[in-house]
């Protein structure tokens, strides 16, 4: 289904024309994130009869409106900063990202999807406080290796697609991070009855 998506997506951006790399990260990340949903809701048992599309419109307004632009501006600096292709300043970038990018990815993460989720402030701020920090952890161990090979061959106007690309396990992970609390809530509600 995925291969599919994603040849799909080809020829529609193929059939526009030339598009802004901007665009083509947006739409890619509108139809990522929310696949990654369901895929990480297909792993808990549910399918097309009880998926929460709500909570995968959440993921796809959250990777096509926020991280597709925030992304594209990292990049668009990190290239402008380091404008050459080489391993050592691929290396470079991947761990200037892991230190500035990756904690505000994280934390905007967990504090948009909660909001988007309706909830107050305070309780996307004790989301995050709760999540965030050992999510960064993980991303610790994945992005500086994956950015090093984006940062030191993959040409800059093709980077962001092909971060969106590479990340669809990410944002499983996120998923399931993100809806852990909620599976746990509803649990101890089923117990209490």
């Amino acid at each position: 289904i995925m291969a599919q998506m994603l040849r799909q997506l080809q020829s529609v951006l193929a059939a526009k024309g030339k598009l802004h790399p901007m665009v083509k990260g947006a739409v890619t990340y509108a139809l990522l994130w929310p696949t990654g949903s369901l895929v990480q809701q297909t792993l808990e048992g549910r399918n097309l009869k009880n998926y929460d599309w709500a909570r995968a419109l959440r993921f796809s307004l959250f990777g096509g409106l926020y991280v597709a632009p925030t992304l594209y501006g990292w990049v668009r600096l990190t290239s402008a900063m380091w404008p050459q292709t080489s391993l050592r300043v691929g290396i470079v970038k991947a761990l200037t990202e892991q230190v500035s990018y990756g904690p505000f990815a994280c934390i905007s993460f967990f504090m948009g999807m909660s909001l988007l989720e309706m909830k107050s402030f305070d309780e996307a701020v004790a989301e995050t406080k709760q999540k965030a920090l050992p999510t960064y952890k993980v991303g610790l161990c994945v992005w500086p290796f994956v950015q090093t090979l984006n940062f030191s061959l993959v040409p800059e106007h093709n980077r962001v697609v092909f971060v969106s690309i590479c990340s669809l396990m990410w944002i499983i992970f996120l998923a399931y991070t993100k809806s852990r609390h909620l599976n746990q809530d509803a649990e101890d509600a089923v117990a209490s009855l």
